[in-house]
């Protein structure tokens, strides 16, 4: 079987959230539970405004003034004082002090006053009475007393105030003595503290022999760094020598090291005596080599020039040495003279620094006693000042006016108690109302159908005002110009109209659960499809809870359950011509024991296909879908079934689990019809375009049979004149 559903017709209506009308809709949905609500607030804001003892308030104004600053500690003179607005609200909380109010009892004498005499903590119940109201942007504020009696009131607040501004004058005072006090004794140890840091610094002076420190420290500051840097100056020329000389050592000793003779040493070369008797060897060697040239070796005047030449290379030897020995001396007196440099400088640092570790230690020492003549004379200033104030101490705060007997009660406001009733039970009923309906998650509308169960909506039937089953299931036949007839001619349209409709020759009626109307549903549209003309056959189809025989008044002792089980073989013998054209029946017949194993027999399967054959539309009445299996067999075997739901009473998760159970087997669910709605009753604020639909289809069989139809007076009369009408006009639709 097909389960898709018609894209056209399924399409959800709810997405646009609700709207004026819905909101309107719940509220007369909830009408009588707002009512409820709203006159029980009303009712005890009128008992609450009524019966309340009448209390009177007395008001008293004070100005305060910021405070002059007559009494300060030694730590306010450090630190800033206190922000204006934080000295406000501690004077507003003082006003209500616990030792304040017990004051005030006391010398009212409140405790025997029968407002505060039960009361467990007295204090608390007076301040309850108390309100302290700023008045905004200024130094005022309002203190406000409630009492049931107007003189007790007014008393209340001027006491009060009262007693605030002496408190407030004696704790000035006596600040103002505590601070001079404390500041006398402040200037003594601030005097010893002064005499002590003079005595210090003297102290140093002497043993550090610096008494130039106060007078000429800058003076020696100049001196010893100019020394210091002379003596640094010094060492970096000497170091400077001293490198040089031993430079030149060093050449001269790696020169002798490479055998080269040393009279050949620059530095040694440049000596005069070594330069005159180098000049006087080479003579020798020259006058010698002129004479080897004449003479032999031994000849007296070669000997005696070689004699003469060795003495002189003798000398120059000696020479050579003395000169190099004077630079070895030289280099060793530049090393002597950069370690007695250094030695000076850092003889000038040392001082240099104890110079500085002098000064510092007496600065510190200056600072302090610097310190200690700035306290102590600010405090010797603030002792003088205080010794003024404290003997000429106001008062910053000042009754601005005095409370007065108070005429008008206060409490309570009877006008604003019974607007806040009315409006707070208005909120609170229609706040409830709006709960229930969050929370009421029933089938109630065709957007519940579609947007939910999500399938084709066929109509609305009608709630039928009878308890009669007959005038209920035979309700298109007796009474066709009523407005569950035409919500039952709608259903037939319906079904027509939907898709494969021409199929639908076989069509099972279900529910939920019992008593939403299936029965009903069936027998009218079985009722409606042969008013049409189409040869039409209502089976009961509920084995365990047959209704069709009752409402048609058939003999119940043999029907479909006999054929079922071979007892009859004929399926003539079974159906039943009723009063209604073209309309037969099939009763159930004795209930079986064993009704699931027959529904779903072959015998039941080969009764449909010969009643198929037979008649134009067979309708079969199903059991409830949540109760037993049956429906889902009989669904199985049909072309098509519709889903019964009774208006207000099915959650909408409860018929969408049974509706998917049936998809679940198969079956293909035509559509919802949406049962026993009260259109001109409780539920006419769902459908209110039903009444005047109704009305209007009232007025026209009215016009068509002059006047309304009668009910037969018993089953099985004629129909009346408007159906043959009705039956025409459904068949041309």
């Amino acid at each position: 079987m097909d389960n898709s559903a018609n894209p056209s017709t399924v399409a959800p209506r709810g997405e646009e959230g609700l709207n004026l009308r819905q909101y309107w809709h719940t509220i007369l949905e909830r009408r009588w539970a707002i009512i409820i609500i709203f006159a029980i607030f009303v009712l005890g804001g009128g008992f609450v405004a009524f019966n309340s003892t009448p209390v009177y308030q007395a008001v008293a104004r004070l100005e305060i003034e910021p405070e002059i600053a007559s009494v300060l500690s030694l730590r306010d003179v450090i630190t800033a004082n206190n922000k204006d607005q934080e000295y406000l609200q501690t004077q507003y909380k003082n006003l209500v002090s616990r030792s304040l109010i017990e004051q005030v009892i006391q010398k009212l004498k409140l405790d025997e006053d029968p407002r505060y005499s039960k009361a467990i903590d007295r204090a608390m119940a007076v301040s309850h009475d108390i309100t302290i109201d700023p008045v905004r942007m200024t130094r005022l504020v309002e203190v406000k007393v409630l009492h049931p009696k107007p003189r007790v009131a007014e008393d209340i607040a001027n006491t009060l105030l009262e007693m605030f501004l002496s408190q407030n004058q004696d704790r000035k005072i006596l600040r103002a003595l505590t601070g001079y006090r404390m500041l006398k004794q402040e200037a003594v140890s601030a005097e010893a503290e002064l005499l002590a840091a003079q005595e210090s610094v003297q102290r140093y002076r002497q043993e550090k022999k610096m008494i130039s420190l106060v007078d000429d420290n800058r003076a020696m500051d100049n001196v010893d760094a100019f020394g210091l840097r002379q003596a640094r100056s010094d060492v970096e020329s000497q170091a400077i020598i001293t490198d040089d000389a031993v430079r030149k050592a060093a050449e001269g000793k790696r020169w002798v090291s490479e055998g080269h003779d040393l009279a050949d040493y620059a530095l040694v070369a440049s000596d005069r005596s070594v330069s005159e008797i180098k000049v006087k060897v080479l003579m020798d060697e020259a006058r010698l080599e002129g004479l080897k040239t004449r003479y032999r070796d031994k000849y007296p005047l070669v000997m005696q020039a070689n004699r003469e030449l060795e003495v002189d290379v003798a000398k120059l030897k000696a020479e050579s040495a003395r000169a190099f020995q004077g630079i070895l001396s030289a280099a060793s007196i530049e090393q002597q003279k950069l370690e007695n440099t250094k030695a000076r400088f850092a003889e000038a640092e040392k001082r240099m620094e104890e110079l500085y570790e002098a000064k510092s230690k007496f600065d510190v020492l200056a600072r302090q006693k610097e310190r200690a003549e700035t306290m102590y004379q600010l405090i010797l200033s603030k002792t003088k000042e205080f010794d003024i104030n404290s003997k000429d101490t106001q008062n910053n705060m000042v009754i601005v006016d005095r409370a007065t007997t108070p005429v008008v009660p206060a409490k309570p406001n009877r006008p604003l108690i019974l607007a806040m009733s009315a409006f707070g039970g208005l909120a609170v009923a229609v706040g409830f109302a709006f709960l229930m309906s969050f929370l009421d998650d029933s089938v109630k509308t065709q957007e519940d159908v579609e947007q939910y169960l999500k399938l084709p909506f066929l109509g609305y039937v009608p709630n039928i005002k009878s308890s009669s089953m007959i005038e209920r299931d035979l309700q298109a036949h007796l009474h066709p110009t009523s407005g569950p007839a035409e919500g039952f001619r709608t259903l037939r349209a319906a079904i027509s109209l939907a898709r494969n409709g021409d199929k639908l020759r076989t069509v099972s009626v279900t529910s939920t659960i019992p008593s939403e109307g299936k029965s009903l549903v069936a027998s009218n549209y079985a009722i409606v499809t042969a008013q049409t003309g189409l040869r039409t056959l209502l089976v009961d189809g509920d084995l365990r809870r047959p209704s069709v025989h009752k409402a048609f008044e058939q003999p119940a002792q043999i029907g479909l359950s006999a054929y079922l089980v071979e007892r009859v073989q004929n399926v003539d013998e079974i159906i039943h011509s009723t009063e209604v054209p073209n309309l037969d029946i099939c009763c159930c017949g004795a209930v079986p024991s064993n009704p699931s194993e027959l529904i779903s027999s072959r015998r039941m399967l080969q009764f449909l296909e010969e009643v198929s054959n037979r008649y134009d539309r067979v309708v079969l009445d199903c059991p409830p879908v949540s109760a037993v299996a049956d429906p889902l067999v009989l669904g199985a075997m049909s072309d098509g079934m519709v889903f019964v739901t009774k208006f207000n009473k099915i959650r909408r998760e409860h018929a969408s689990r049974s509706i998917q159970r049936i998809q679940e087997a198969g079956i293909h669910v035509v559509g919802v019809v949406l049962n026993d709605i009260d259109f001109e009753g409780k539920d006419s604020y769902y459908y209110s375009y039903h009444y005047y639909q109704n009305r209007y289809y009232a007025s026209h069989y009215k016009n068509k049979t002059t006047g309304v139809a009668k009910k037969p007076a018993k089953s099985g009369a004629p129909v009346s004149k408007g159906a043959p009408e009705t039956a025409k006009t459904d068949k041309s639709a």
